[in-house]
């Protein structure tokens, strides 16, 4: 598949590396590609190794992309899709990994968004041509490429969404990461229940010191 990652973060990072090694053509996405490129720090780092890798704004990035995958932060996820184009996007099956994180009162964060309503609800009634599923927004990036870190692996991820071909596409990805226990939970406002697990996900890794670990459903 043509991918597009948007985000330069160490989660856009991560999907990149693991899509790109299992043979799919990847583009990250970004706002200013002269400020990601040359500018110091992890992304650059990383780039330099990945030359498979391309980079491009976030509407050419997606423009021909079959599978664009949201690893902006919570807050920035609608900007950088309205970014991307509403047309570019029509169509196309988004695999939705952002978490509506509050950081204005400290750490740890609290949810913007919650109870009543999720940040992949909010994509999907911007952006209603738009296939949104999330998943693997319950985990860190490492183990959501790389699940095998974790014991044996079997542990639990979600997918929520309204569109039952961009789930079992979104789910046949996360199957070639590794993942063996996908649980469909419904439509997209199942979305609330994995964004509400945050809370305690960032209670575990204070008390851990890790974040390597994950939760899984024993039926």
């Amino acid at each position: 598949m043509r991918i597009a990652v948007l985000g330069t973060g160490m989660v856009g990072r991560a999907i990149a590396t693991r899509a790109a090694e299992l043979g799919h053509q990847v583009t990250i996405g970004t706002r200013d590609v002269a400020a990601t490129r040359d500018r110091g720090g992890d992304h650059a780092a990383w780039a330099a190794p990945h030359p498979e890798v391309g980079l491009a704004t976030y509407a050419d990035a997606t423009a021909d992309a079959d599978l664009v995958v949201n690893a902006t932060t919570g807050d920035g996820s609608l900007p950088a899709l309205t970014a991307a184009g509403e047309d570019n996007l029509a169509g196309k099956v988004l695999l939705d990994i952002a978490n509506p994180l509050d950081f204005s009162a400290g750490f740890p964060p609290t949810l913007s968004v919650l109870n009543t309503d999720s940040l992949g609800e909010r994509i999907q009634r911007a952006f209603p041509r738009l296939k949104v599923v999330k998943a693997l927004n319950t985990l860190t990036a490492d183990l959501m490429v790389h699940p095998r870190q974790l014991a044996d692996g079997d542990h639990t991820v979600f997918v929520s969404g309204d569109d039952e071909s961009a789930k079992k596409t979104v789910t046949e990805l996360l199957t070639s990461f590794g993942h063996t226990d996908v649980i469909d939970l419904g439509d997209i406002s199942t979305a609330r229940g994995t964004e509400m697990l945050l809370p305690i996900w960032l209670r575990l890794y204070g008390r851990l010191g890790t974040g390597i670990f994950n939760v899984k459903i024993v039926r």
